[in-house]
């Protein structure tokens, strides 16, 4: 049986996968600020209308998240006080 040895073949100049994955991600990114400005500019009335009510539902939601982390209220002052 023969072997052949194509250690030697180039294959011709092809743009790189990831310079033109870059490329693309730029471009998406742009258009992705342009629409985010303009939904901002024309809506500014409709987002400042929301937004006490947004704080308000902040508020609930932080002391759930924020109070996970201990046990309870008590501050651990009774423990292992040498």
């Amino acid at each position: 049986m023969h072997t052949h040895d194509h250690s030697g073949l180039q294959m011709p100049d092809s743009p790189a996968p990831d310079r033109t994955s870059r490329r693309s991600w730029w471009v998406f990114g742009g258009f992705a600020a342009a629409a985010l400005f303009l939904m901002a500019v024309e809506h500014r009335a409709h987002l400042l209308g929301w937004l006490p009510w947004l704080i308000l539902a902040a508020c609930p939601l932080m002391h759930l998240f924020m109070h996970g982390g201990h046990i309870g209220h008590g501050g651990g002052a009774g423990k292992d006080e040498k």
